[in-house]
Parts: structure tokens; sequence; C-alpha cells
């Protein structure tokens, strides 16, 4: 297996390097001539430029990254496309965001998350929140993309690690400093480039199992991945199933994949900023052509990691699979990327770094952007001028990135599977903030003790249910689906979707509790400007949305 590139792959990659700087040069300055000074809402929102398509491949962008390229295809050669429902199931969370969430950001004029936390409820519940999600964002996210991404760059190029996570850190940061705006329109071009280097990806997969048992064509290649690898497609998995700990059952329909999906696609500064300089038709028209190439996404990062999974199983790769003597799925995507054709290869080595790049600037802006509005200019310097805003938040992004970059190689991620360990770890906080968010949108009466409780609380409640197989034997659980016995450690363990699911359900009845008990007492709660009448939405988007939800509902009737 050739793991170097040719002189026409460097040259294809040439063009897309050339492609997106040109592009994004060209967009700042063309920004610059119509700023006057810093305007730090133009840089961190593109205030009122982005239109519907930008957003929704800005969306994408941000969202396919080394998290799915690599670590999602190593789940499907793992557990198959049960992995997939992440991708299906944000289809339909994207309706309900555009539907539900947005409208309330846009009336309320709300930029950051932490802002809507002090308009809701007070700057210590905001402040708090706000230096979890930094140390979320770059000890989670930002260090496992820029790791991920440089595993397969590495695998592909024959380049050192090392080498290659400077590379696209310092590629990343050329593009985040452009601003929200820069990043958002070259992001249409990465998205081109990462669907059609995907799906040439998929194509020559497919192809290759075909030849391998003596068919011919991609068609006859998914029949023979059906017909060998059967137990690899079932989206609901049993409880004897190995990777039930990771998704248990009917709990990615009915549990703890709403609360990961909707807080994710709700409740992220690092995706609902593409959406917040917005008016809300286009607004929600992004969001909603996001939904689309949601759906088309497991066919590039999942089947794939299927495909390698057959051909290991039938002797091929035994090598190439390995990772210090054991065999690590997160190689599979870069395994097939090295059997690609020159042209192609660099093609899809381009489509790789593009979604890389994109998440890794994304992901940075977002940082810097809650640094900025949320702690640099409430507690450091109150009077900050719109100049200081934006100096400050590029060097925040330079910052961040050299963090990821020191703290990186010393994750756990192969060990876990990429995909898995940033779910997982994310976790720990998604139904606190959740639960605060939505409680915040809907109840009026939820006071700021409440939401402090889901914030420190729920943080403490998935730490202790995470631990809870070390403290009691929770066998007993183990009839009801709720606690699975991890071949591993021996001991019966509660899967993460599941706790996140009571972590959630805690944290609700705790603030329902502590807020009618504060209400007895007179306290009246900051209230959120909203109206019924904004979650109407135009026919051409309802139309759009039931496509989206009946093409959901196909396939998993499907693949169930």
């Amino acid at each position: 297996m050739n793991n170097i590139l040719s002189t026409q792959d460097y040259l294809v990659f040439l063009v897309y390097f050339v492609i997106v700087a040109t592009y994004g040069i060209w967009v700042y300055n063309r920004k610059r001539s119509r700023v006057v000074g810093g305007d730090s809402k133009d840089y961190f929102l593109a205030e009122g430029s982005l239109t519907w398509w930008a957003i929704g491949a800005s969306l994408i962008a941000s969202n396919i990254s080394a998290e799915q390229f690599i670590g999602m295809s190593g789940s499907g050669f793992k557990m198959g496309l049960a992995i997939a429902t992440y991708e299906w199931m944000a289809a339909i969370t994207l309706i309900i965001v555009a539907v539900f969430f947005i409208p309330v950001y846009l009336k309320n004029k709300i930029f950051t998350m932490p802002q809507f936390l002090n308009k809701r409820y007070n700057g210590t519940v905001a402040m708090i929140m706000a230096v979890f999600w930094l140390m979320l964002y770059v000890v989670v996210n930002l260090t496992s993309i820029l790791y991920l991404g440089a595993l397969a760059v590495s695998s592909i190029s024959g380049f050192s690690l090392e080498l290659c996570m400077y590379a696209i850190a310092v590629f990343a940061v050329i593009i985040t400093l452009g601003g929200m705006k820069v990043i958002g329109y070259t992001d249409v071009i990465q998205v081109f480039f990462l669907i059609l280097g995907g799906l040439a990806t998929t194509y020559l997969a497919l192809d290759l199992v075909s030849q391998h048992y003596g068919g011919e064509g991609v068609l006859k290649g998914y029949g023979i991945m059906v017909d060998k690898a059967s137990e690899h497609f079932h989206m609901i998995l049993k409880t004897d199933n190995e990777n039930y700990l990771d998704l248990p059952g009917l709990s990615v329909l009915l549990g703890g994949m709403w609360i990961v999906n909707l807080n994710y696609w709700g409740c992220n500064q690092y995706i609902t900023q593409r959406a917040l300089g917005a008016d809300l038709k286009t607004a929600r028209n992004g969001l909603l052509f996001a939904a689309f190439l949601k759906l088309l996404m497991p066919i590039i990062v999942v089947l794939p990691g299927i495909a390698a999974y057959v051909l290991w199983k039938d002797g091929l790769f035994q090598t190439e699979m390995l990772q210090g003597g054991e065999v690590n799925p997160d190689r599979a995507y870069p395994v097939l990327l090295n059997l690609l054709p020159s042209g192609l290869k660099g093609l899809s080595f381009a489509a790789l770094t593009a979604a890389v790049v994109a998440s890794l600037a994304g992901k940075a802006n977002s940082i810097a952007t809650i640094f900025s509005l949320d702690i640099y200019q409430k507690v450091f310097n109150k009077s900050a001028s719109e100049k200081q805003l934006v100096n400050t938040g590029k060097l925040t992004i330079i910052v961040s990135m050299i963090l990821a970059v020191l703290i990186a190689p010393h994750l756990g991620i192969d060990k876990k599977g990429g995909f898995q360990y940033i779910q997982e770890y994310t976790g720990f906080v998604s139904p606190g903030i959740f639960s605060m968010f939505i409680l915040g949108f809907f109840w009026k009466k939820t006071t700021s003790n409440a939401a402090l409780f889901a914030t420190v609380g729920g943080f403490l409640l998935s730490v202790l249910f995470k631990f809870l197989p070390n403290i009691i034997d929770l066998s007993f659980l183990s009839s009801t689906g709720f606690s699975v016995l991890n071949p591993t450690s021996g001991v019966f363990e509660i899967p993460f979707l599941d706790r996140m699911g009571f972590v959630f359900i805690i944290c609700i009845i705790g603030m329902y509790v502590i807020s009618k008990i504060e209400n007895t007492r007179g306290v009246v709660p900051n209230g959120l400007d909203v109206d019924t009448k904004m979650f109407k939405a135009h026919p051409g988007f309802v139309l759009g949305a039931l496509l989206v939800a009946i093409a959901t509902a196909v396939l998993y009737a499907v693949y169930w």
C-alpha cells in the first residue's frame, strides 16, 4: 500500500489550497473595505451577510470533520450503520431548531450562548457556562479534531503526526483570523471538496468490495456488503450486541440521542453562530439545507468504514489496521484513501483537509467569540472598543490552537474511538445545559438558582453516573436494558446515552422544584420575548421539513 502522495496529488491539493486561500482573501478584503475599524459583530457573526446556502454549507463544513471522516468511519467499521443515527437524527433536530430555537435567539438579539444565559438568568450562570464551554471546546473538541485530522493526514502523506498537526493548525488559524464571513463563504468551497472527495472514496470502497468478490459496480458491492456483514446494517442494537454501551437500542430514538442532538444543534455556540447573524427566513432555509445534506452524510462517512470491515474480515488490511499491535477502527478511512489512484487520492486528501480545517476554524471562532464578548468584555475590560474586541478574538484563536497542539497528543482518543470519545465526554455537560435552555425558553417561571443547579449539578451527576459501577453492582438493571456487562472492565455499566437521559430528567425535576419554591417566595425570573406567532414557518420550509421527516422515517424503517 502506497502511503506517499504523488506529484499529481500534490498539484490537486495545491489547486484546492489556492482556491480557498484566494477566495478567503477576496472576501476578507471586500468586507474590510465596507467596514470602518473593527466591527465585532461583523467579525464574530458576519452579521446579515451570509446567505441561506452559505449558512447551510458552513454548518455542514463545521460539523463534518475528522470526527466524522475518521471517527465515524471507524465506528462504521466497528458497529456498522447504527452509528448513522447521529446523522439522520440530526436532520430532524435541525428542523426542530429552525422552528423553535432560532426564532427565540433572533427575537431577543442573542449573539452568544452565555449572553442568552445572562439575559434569561443572571451573570453567575452565564460566566460559569462560558468557562465550561471554553474548556470543553478546547480540551475535547478542538484537540480531538486536530488529533484525528493529523492522524489521517499523516497516514496518507507519510509526514509525521506532529508536522501534520502544526500544518493543519496554521492553515486553520489563517482562515479563522479573517472572521465569520470569511469562514462562512470559504466553507462553501470546503463543502464542495468535502462531498466530491468523500463520494469518490465511497465509490472506490464499494467498487473494491465488488471486485474482490468477483462482481462489478458499486451497487453490486453494496449488496455484497449487506450479505457479508448483515449485522452491520441494523439501526437498533440489541442488548447482546458488543456495541450496546455506545448505542443502547431504542434510546437512539426515544432517549439520550435527542439530548445529544438538540444540545449540539440548538444550544451550541459553535453551530448556532452560523445563523445568529441572519434574518429568520434565511436562517431557517440554511438549517433546512443542512438537514438535507445530513441525510446524505452516512454515504460518505459510514459506508467506507463498513466496506473496510468486510475486506478486513476476508483477510485484507491485516497489518494496515493495526496500531500498537491492536486493530484500531479509526484507521479504516486512511487505509481506503491510500488505495485511491493518483489525482483522485489528492482530491480526497483535499476533502479530508477541508473538513478538518473548516471544523477547526469554526470551533476556534466560537472560542474567540465567547472569550471576547462574554469574559474579556465583562471581566477584564468593560469599556473595550470594537477594535479591541476583534484583536482579543484573534489572539484567543492563536492561543487556543497552540493549546490544542500541546494537549492533543496526550488524549486517549484511539482507545475508545474518536467519535465515541467526543460524544461521551461532551455528554458530561450536555444534559444540564439542555435542561436549563429548554426550560429557559418555554417556562417563564424558571429561576436562576434552578439553572445553577442544572449547570453544576448536571455535571456532578454525570460524573457520579459514570463511576457508579465502581460503587455498586448494577447487574440488577440488566433485565431492563439500562445496564449491560462491559467485556473489558467485567462490570455492569449504564450506557452513556442512558446516563445522559437520567441526568436530564433529574435536572428537569430539580429545576422545577427549586423554581416552584422560589416562586412562592416572590422570586420573579427574567423573561424572554416569546411570541407564538414567531414559530410559524413559510410554506416552502414546511414542505422541505416534511420531505426530510419522511425520508428519515423511511431510512429507519428500512434498516431497523
